[in-house]
């Protein structure tokens, strides 16, 4: 094997590794509908009623199939979106 297909194996070795890494964190911060529930501090009842499609003000989030789950990155965001539009209206 010559010096640099090594140094491409190499290369594509530690792409792969940090893609992979990159995954594990990204799924590490899914939350569950009560973990959603705790960290907004409001009942899950309250995080159901923001999933339905009828819902005006919906939470971002992922189904799959029966199940919710949410980026904890985008919930940070929808809620400092919901406090600059709640402080636009008063």
């Amino acid at each position: 094997m010559s010096h640099t297909t090594e140094a491409l194996d190499q290369l594509l070795a530690g792409t792969q590794n940090e893609a992979t890494e990159r995954e594990a964190q990204e799924t590490s911060q899914l939350l569950t509908i009560q973990e959603v529930a705790e960290l907004l501090r409001v009942p899950v009842s309250w995080v159901y009623e923001r999933t339905r499609r009828r819902s005006s003000d919906r939470l971002p989030g992922i189904r799959l199939g029966k199940y919710w789950r949410f980026n904890e990155a985008d919930l940070i965001a929808w809620l400092a979106a919901k406090r600059t539009n709640d402080y636009h209206h008063a």
